[in-house]
């Protein structure tokens, strides 16, 4: 039975309109798909060390393990945004559902670092396919007020994802195994898709459909991928001499110089490519997957630059923190989850904080206060760490950055849109997302990068020092930098080796550090790119007009 009348449906809903309470529940499993896809992305942080273990897999797979959904997830975010506008958003969320819950099924009894990745890539496939979908799902459910409080409920949902999910993840790993990290998709993943059959109207957006530019998106895969294969890689085979032949299948690289600098070619041929063809598609009135008019928009130009480069400083550290917890401390995955339970709490608290101060203050400036608790926080994190630290020693300088996201991060948002028009609000969106993604994938790819250059220069050094022989000291780094720090409980249980074990702790200590202070490093960065946000910087843009005039 309809709640309303059929013609004041909203035009681009199709079928019955939900009832009241249908709404509601639709909008509960709609969260809890996004919880799914949210927690995922944060869960698996402090199960690596078991992974690592039971896998026996490499530093090098420690990083593709985080970066093969994160960074499938934020090249294929426009592109399934726009598909399920024009397909059915219900029917593409339940897709995505189903990508997610199969992928997780195999994650789940992956046998080797590499099928894991494998599936890893499955699921950011799934991820990218449900985040945007339940999105414009809440946009076309709810009208009015109930607009506004349905996106506050999905906007709170993926904040308390990011603290639940270091705290399950270490749970599961803990009580169970690393598996059931990927496990609990599985049983979660059915009942949410039950829920959306049962109480999510299909819709779609007939007015404003438009074709998808699969040029664009096979681009923007090419460049976003061969970007951070370059960055993760370098080490592994060179950054321009060759230190091991890359292999593909059968195939050996058969040139001297090394696969990386022809990585980073293809990057800027792949993003120059981009460009032109995304310009000459507008210019021709065709769509393009980023609305490349919204960046003459001072406020969402460097809006978006200022969100990439911050997200590279938020959360390249968090691939860090739980090795060095675990490997170096000897904490449990579930002790791991509960010291960096302290960031969401921090940052839970700095959103009620935040609504005040932004009655007060200009956006711009909350987002430079929480900028530069997070940079307080991060470089305090980096000086704390060390082999004879406690977890419970960084807690409050992990508060501490959690205030300065919740500070940053909601108000960012804002200003990037701001002054986008509504009609190109879902593009304008969806693009912010996108570069949140993206920073995100570079940070875990440069800060894991040199976590472990860090750790491999200074425990070389320590055994140096004491005169080790490289036959006897080169096996040794091999063994703890390949396995991101797994081979020091080995080391430390024999006591021939038990004083490497110690210059290993102190090595992994130092890249932890060293990636501390390259977070604050980009943070600051972002800091002095904020000014360019704002009035003020508004006002310099229109003086600039005036004065060329």
């Amino acid at each position: 039975m309809l709640t309303g009348n059929r013609r004041n449906a909203p035009a681009d809903m199709l079928g019955d309109m939900p009832t009241q309470k249908n709404r509601w529940l639709a909008l509960l499993f709609v969260s809890l798909a996004v919880a799914l896809v949210i927690v995922d992305s944060t869960i698996i942080n402090v199960a690596i060390p078991a992974i690592v273990t039971d896998l026996e897999a490499s530093s090098t797979d420690v990083q593709w393990i985080q970066e093969s959904y994160t960074l499938v997830f934020a090249a294929l975010l426009l592109v399934f945004g726009a598909l399920a506008d024009k397909w059915g958003r219900r029917s593409m969320l339940v897709v995505g559902l189903s990508f997610f819950i199969v992928s997780s099924i195999f994650a789940a009894m992956s046998d080797t670092a590499s099928a894991l990745i494998a599936w890893r890539v499955i699921q950011g496939i799934g991820g990218a396919m449900v985040l945007p979908t339940t999105l414009s799902i809440v946009n076309a459910t709810f009208q009015g007020k109930e607009r506004g409080i349905a996106f506050a409920v999905w906007g709170s949902t993926i904040g308390g994802m990011v603290a639940v999910g270091p705290l399950l993840g270490g749970w599961l790993t803990t009580e169970f195994s690393w598996n059931w990290a990927f496990g609990i998709n599985i049983p979660l993943g059915v009942l949410i898709t039950i829920g959306v059959f049962l109480f999510v109207t299909e819709s779609k957006d007939i007015e404003h459909a438009r074709a998808i530019d699969w040029l664009g998106a096979v681009l923007s895969v090419f460049a976003s991928g061969s970007l951070v294969f370059g960055l993760i890689e370098g080490r592994n085979f060179g950054w321009w001499d060759i230190n091991k032949a890359f292999e593909l299948g059968d195939w050996t690289w058969p040139w001297d110089i090394s696969v990386v600098p022809i990585a980073f070619m293809v990057t800027v041929l792949a993003v120059a490519l981009y460009i032109v063809h995304g310009l000459r598609r507008q210019k021709a009135g065709k769509s393009t997957l980023i609305a490349f008019g919204l960046f003459s928009i001072p406020s969402f130009r460097n809006g978006n630059l200022v969100a990439l480069i911050v997200s590279m400083g938020e959360f390249g550290i968090i691939l860090a923190l739980p090795l060095w917890l675990q490997f170096v401390l000897g904490y449990s995955a579930f002790e791991s989850g509960l010291v960096i339970l302290a960031l969401a709490v921090g940052s839970f608290a700095a959103s009620g904080i935040a609504a005040g101060l932004g009655s007060r203050l200009e956006a711009t400036w909350v987002i430079r206060i929480g900028l530069i608790l997070e940079m307080i926080g991060v470089a305090g994190i980096g000086l704390m760490v060390s082999p004879e630290a406690t977890g419970w020693s960084i807690v409050p300088f992990l508060f501490v950055y959690g205030m300065g996201v919740g500070f940053a991060t909601a108000q960012l948002t804002g200003v990037v849109l701001k002054d986008v028009p509504v009609a190109a609000s879902g593009q304008g969106s969806g693009t912010s997302s996108t570069s949140r993604q993206i920073g995100s994938a570079l940070g875990i790819a440069v800060i894991g990068t040199v976590l472990f250059t860090t750790a491999q220069l200074s425990l070389e050094s320590s055994l140096a020092d004491r005169n080790v022989p490289e036959a006897v000291g080169a096996p040794i780094v091999t063994a703890v930098i390949d396995s991101a720090g797994g081979a020091i409980s080995g080391l430390d249980a024999n006591p021939a080796t038990a004083d490497f074990a110690s210059d290993a702790k102190l090595a992994m200590s130092s890249g932890t550090a060293s990636a501390a202070y390259l977070a604050a490093g980009f943070l600051a960065v972002a800091f002095a790119a904020s000014f360019s946000l704002g009035a003020s910087a508004e006002k310099r843009s229109t003086s600039r007009k005036k004065a060329s005039q």
